[in-house]
């Protein structure tokens, strides 16, 4: 049987697509506690938008994973191939929180061989970091995804089917993830420019504030806007670092790798929606913060349908220029 030779350069970063899309569904259905209730169509559309973009690249990945499983097993050894793997159990748990529904067997279980995939491609993070094993060009922020976005996401995930204790429990554990991994990236983006490869993975920096700000308010509906708000004040200090070094990154061609940057900004504006909310803002202000996200989101979009166009969806190297540990 022909295998078509675009399968073994299928990079996983697509997943990302999937990510933000549903993260920013996620924020629309927030924004009907605002009455709004046509915001839950929009949210609606967009997740159900992610979940037929997901099946797709799911299908096409596990084709991959049995044609070229050589490939597969090498990018898992790999930093940041590694790191984006992460990107489809992700996907599979921002699934969970938008259509999960407490006390369903089903959801459950796929809710804990998700957590499997996820945990093993985080371990695999960690002993890299911790074995200083890792080389200074190969320090991104995608590496926050596995351990990181792991823990948030997941406990998400577990406070949606009703389990608040093992929730706060993987909170804790993005938490300390990201204390590991914030030094070692924080100072090399300070150092200078990242390999030209790995820039646009930059908008994931922008992550671990915001998300883990937003699994707070997932985990604790009660707390007030005014307690949740440090969380953005915290991101601010990130979103100076990346929008500091905008020419590093501003003047690449599109890649898929900007869709780094949808996560996080989704992720603000859910936090916003609840600040405003909770605080009794008015409502303008969460309107501008979801709209923004959601015209960076359809740019990055608009982008990727022109890619996939233009046949230059799939790049033409199938590993990224990173180095080994």
């Amino acid at each position: 049987m022909h295998i078509p030779s675009w399968l073994l350069r299928f990079p996983v970063g697509l997943f990302a697509i999937p990510v933000g899309l549903l993260a920013l569904g996620g924020a629309w259905r927030r924004a009907t506690q605002f009455g709004w209730a046509w915001a839950r169509g929009v949210g609606d559309l967009l997740a159900w938008s992610a979940l037929a973009v997901l099946a797709v690249l799911l299908l096409i990945y596990l084709a991959k994973c049995l044609r070229h499983p050589q490939t597969i097993a090498a990018e898992f050894t790999h930093p940041l191939a590694g790191s984006l793997m992460a990107l489809v159990p992700l996907s599979i748990l921002l699934c969970i929180i938008y259509f999960g529904t407490p006390g369903h067997a089903g959801w459950l279980l796929l809710l804990l061989a998700t957590l499997v995939v996820q945990g093993v491609i985080a371990i695999r993070i960690v002993a890299i970091i911790t074995n200083a094993s890792l080389p200074a060009g190969a320090v991104t922020p995608a590496l926050y995804v596995p351990p990181v976005a792991g823990g948030y996401v997941g406990g998400m995930a577990l406070q949606v089917l009703g389990y608040p204790g093992w929730a706060a429990l993987l909170l804790g554990m993005g938490l300390v993830s990201w204390a590991l991994l914030e030094i070692r990236v924080l100072n090399r983006l300070f150092e200078g420019a990242m390999p030209e490869a790995l820039r646009p993975t930059i908008g994931l920096e922008l992550a671990p504030a915001t998300v883990g700000t937003l699994t707070v308010a997932t985990l604790w509906p009660q707390l007030p806007g005014e307690l949740l708000i440090i969380g953005l004040g915290i991101a601010a200090g990130p979103l100076v670092a990346v929008m500091a070094r905008y020419k590093w990154w501003g003047h690449l061609p599109f890649a898929i790798g900007f869709w780094s940057f949808s996560f996080p900004v989704a992720a603000f504006a859910a936090v916003l929606i609840e600040v405003v909310y909770r605080g009794a803002w008015p409502p303008a202000v969460a309107a501008v913060g979801l709209a923004l996200a959601s015209v960076v989101i359809a740019l990055l979009a608009l982008s990727t349908l022109r890619l996939l166009a233009q046949g230059r969806l799939i790049p033409t190297a199938p590993a990224p220029a990173a180095p080994r540990p």
